[in-house]
């Protein structure tokens, strides 16, 4: 049974696999080109071009990075752009932090 996708997730596939494709174009690299660069078979680099949710990260990865958009990747989850969970973590902060007795004290 195929594990079927929200319709906003593979409208991003597909996106994802046109500007795959372009920017491999652009380059003038053929499929087979991209396939020997990132160390997969053609028929990957068919699949990622066209959206197929099925490739595996690691090739999309070595693709990312063939054309020299790693850093761009990721960026994709910067946890200090995170207004939610940045939120979050100020709200769970103490209202006062306690001075702990220091060592001379205690002996």
């Amino acid at each position: 049974m195929k594990n079927s996708l929200f319709p906003s997730h593979e409208r991003a596939l597909k996106r994802l696999g046109s500007n795959i494709s372009l920017a491999r174009r652009r380059r003038h690299w053929s499929q087979v080109v991209m396939a020997e660069q990132i160390g997969a078979s053609v028929s990957t680099v068919r699949r990622l071009e066209a959206g197929d949710a099925g490739v595996a990260i690691q090739h999309l990865l070595g693709v990312l990075s063939a054309l020299g958009s790693l850093d761009q990747f990721n960026a994709l989850l910067d946890t200090a752009q995170d207004p939610v969970g940045l939120l979050m973590q100020d709200a769970a902060l103490p209202e006062r932090i306690r001075a702990r007795p220091s060592v001379e004290a205690t002996e």
